[in-house]
């Protein structure tokens, strides 16, 4: 639901004088960004941006290749312009923060050809405090009624050869460790990309958004897109000069785009900090996307949940029913639910439940029939005497012509069982043979979201489309993997303890990741000895505040986290928040997070660092002055070692208030983590 605080002001609407050169220029509500537009000699559309006067992009053009008809390019003349002002606070469903704040000055320009066939658009640009977002409107129109678009070139020209974060414009997939080089440094060999069926890069030189940027002077940007809807992802290809320019994902075909008018494209975005933990606070992707449609939210509730996932990765049980290593049995499954019941856990996924599994090749899974030993009906009655959710599980294999066709009976069976969470996965190439990150695809996702939602049912989507806000508009799409997940410790190459604290400042800014932490069982002693999860068990706990997601996995198996201390901190922490707050951070070295909890005075924080050990001093100055509260706090042992020592930790109980100051020590791939209970003043106990 949505609370507007704003007011909306139209400031100016005039005729373009036909000149030579046109221009326009637009401020950020602080007046610290300015956005210039023109129009050069040619009529070709043109923008620069400056950032307390000093420039971020020089010169950049538009543009959009067309299949059968000229280019969107030239010979351009302005029709007429406005600006408006808009202000506005709203509440998300679920979030972060409880209140977000959409502030922003529009400029929206009517560009129309000098040429017969006269084709017209608008570009509208929305400049924030913290960045920009701008897009392109198409309405109905003679001479553009079917458009194929080949490509879409829109550039952002950088003034240097800046330190780039980046993962490969791999049309399938995120599921890559991120590179850390100067822009005309990447290629995507260096990255690890080898072309295979589900594996797929048509540019080297190019990146999946969101991309990260260092300057030479010291800020911080981040390139993305948001509200991408019924059109084709957008890849950044770095081109001579320092330009970034757009690529489509293109479609098998060759039409990467087919649209009819009116249309509009995704917004094109570009975040600024100056400092990089700025980029993580930011708003700008949420608030450019739609509000809420759904008239009725109450189903909609963030979880903590377990499940029959873990042990297939590391061996001891399996998907598949013919194995005789089953792990979707109704027996096993109890024992999950009994575990959740107890101890805070209010989900249950269940993975390789239905038949299907032992037919990979041919890419058909039943998403109505168990296998002879999962009681379904049982299990859900269960699940209901204890108070928690059976969480269903849809693995698609990439068939997704055959997904289509069954889906809503499946979310039919679903919600009369009372089943409220799917999680979705595509883990293979794509049936019919298109990208993953195609506008089929990206249709495709839109379509699963929305037709959940009528069965009032939340996603989970693994092998996602990469996340662009759309939560705003569609609250039931909960979170999605999209990157190198915990699963790669268990039977990839292995996440470096690096790689966690470069994801809030890269994939993160998105939005919510599905990111499975909470592995106590750190080398895998009981199952597996060749791999391991490279981090300490405190930075696996400081995972659950450091990586968002609402839908939030405690992954590892239950007998793991039996007797074990440190396993209080996951039964309490939260997934839904009413403020966040990012104390300290650097991209790939460290980051500090703290949290308030929805609707109570407690908070939570994490502390993870990379492969390097290092002392952080934190400041409690979040918490309500006059106000005492106990905090517990876990973090690595002085002996602690993602490699060699990777599970000692302490614990220790202190009183904090508002001008309480402690010295954190995390070790090599460490971390801390910290619950913060208001004491009750009158019998000094913890609220």
């Amino acid at each position: 639901m949505r609370k507007i605080i704003a007011s909306l002001l139209f400031l100016s609407l005039f005729t373009a004088c036909k000149s030579e050169k046109e221009k326009w220029s637009l401020n950020s509500p602080n007046g610290q960004l300015n956005l210039s537009f023109y129009l050069n000699e040619k009529g070709i559309p043109a923008y620069f941006l400056h950032y307390k006067n000093q420039m971020v992009l020089d010169t950049s053009t538009i543009a959009i290749v067309l299949k059968n008809a000229p280019s969107i390019q030239e010979n351009f003349t302005a029709i007429e312009s406005s600006h408006r002002s808009f202000n506005e606070v709203w509440e998300p469903v679920w979030g972060e923060n409880k209140r977000i704040k959409n502030q922003y000055n529009e400029l929206r320009i009517h560009l129309q050809e000098n040429t017969d066939l006269k084709r017209a658009f608008f570009i509208v640009f929305k400049l924030y405090d913290d960045g920009i977002g701008f897009r392109y409107e198409f309405p109905v129109q003679k001479n553009m009624d079917s458009v194929i678009i080949l490509d879409e070139q829109t550039q952002f020209h950088l003034t240097a050869d800046h330190l780039a974060w980046w993962i490969p414009a791999d049309y399938d997939s995120y599921e890559y460790h991120y590179s850390k080089s100067k822009l005309t440094e990447i290629n995507a060999v260096d990255a690890g990309y080898v072309q295979r069926h589900d594996r797929n890069c048509g540019n080297l030189h190019a990146v999946n958004t969101p991309l990260t940027l260092k300057t030479l002077t010291g800020l911080y940007l981040s390139f993305h897109e948001a509200n991408l809807r019924n059109y084709s992802e957008m890849t950044l290809a770095v081109k001579d000069d320092f330009v970034l320019q757009s690529e489509l994902v293109p479609a098998l075909n060759g039409n990467t785009v087919e649209l009819t008018t009116p249309f509009v494209t995704p917004w094109r975005t570009v975040q600024i900090a100056e400092n990089a933990i700025d980029l993580v606070k930011s708003n700008l992707i949420l608030n450019l996307n739609e509000p809420n449609v759904l008239e009725n939210t109450d189903w909609i509730k963030p979880l903590k949940y377990n499940g029959v996932w873990w042990e297939m990765h590391i061996g001891k049980s399996s998907w598949d029913f013919g194995t005789g290593k089953h792990g979707a049995n109704t027996e096993n499954t109890k024992r999950y639910i009994d575990f959740a019941s107890k101890n805070n856990i209010q989900g249950v996924l269940v993975e390789g439940w239905n038949t299907g599994w032992e037919n990979w090749d041919d890419k058909i899974f039943s998403l109505t029939e168990p296998y002879p030993d999962f009681d379904m009906e049982e299990i859900v009655r269960y699940a209901k005497k204890h108070g928690v959710n059976l969480i269903g599980h849809h693995e698609t294999f990439g068939n997704v012509a055959y997904y289509d066709s069954i889906v809503e009976t499946a979310f039919q069976y679903y919600n009369k069982l009372g089943i409220q969470y799917v999680k979705t996965g595509y883990a293979s190439g794509i049936i019919p043979k298109e990208h993953h990150h195609s506008q089929y695809m990206v249709n495709h996702y839109q379509k699963v979201v929305e037709l959940a939602a009528k069965y009032q049912i939340m996603i989970d989507a693994h092998e996602p489309i990469k996340a662009t806000g759309l939560c705003r508009t569609y609250p039931n799409m909960m979170t999605r993997e999209g990157a190198k997940g915990m699963e790669y410790n268990a039977w990839g190459d292995g996440n470096p303890p690096s790689h966690s604290t470069i994801l809030p400042f890269t994939r993160c800014l998105g939005g919510s990741l599905d990111y499975t932490p909470g592995i106590f069982d750190i080398q895998f002693k009981s199952e597996r000895k060749d791999q391991y999860v490279r981090s300490t068990l405190a930075n696996q706990l400081a995972l659950y505040v450091v990586l968002y997601s609402p839908l939030q996995m405690v992954a590892d198996l239950p007998e793991n986290y039996e007797g074990n201390p440190a396993f209080e901190f996951i039964r309490e922490v939260p997934t839904d928040w009413d403020s966040t707050l990012i104390l300290n951070g650097e991209i790939g070295e460290f980051i500090t997070i703290v949290r308030k909890e929805k609707n109570s005075e407690n908070w939570f924080l994490g502390s993870i660092t990379n492969e390097n050990k290092r002392n952080l001093t934190i400041t409690f100055d979040f918490l309500t002055k006059d106000k005492e509260y106990l905090a517990k706090i876990y973090q690595d042992d002085e002996k602690s070692h993602w490699f060699r020592a990777p599970t000692l930790y302490t614990i220790k109980e202190q009183k904090v208030n508002s001008s309480t100051t402690m010295n954190l020590t995390l070790a090599e791939g460490g971390g801390a983590a910290i619950s913060i209970h208001l004491i009750n003043e009158q019998n000094n106990k913890i609220n």
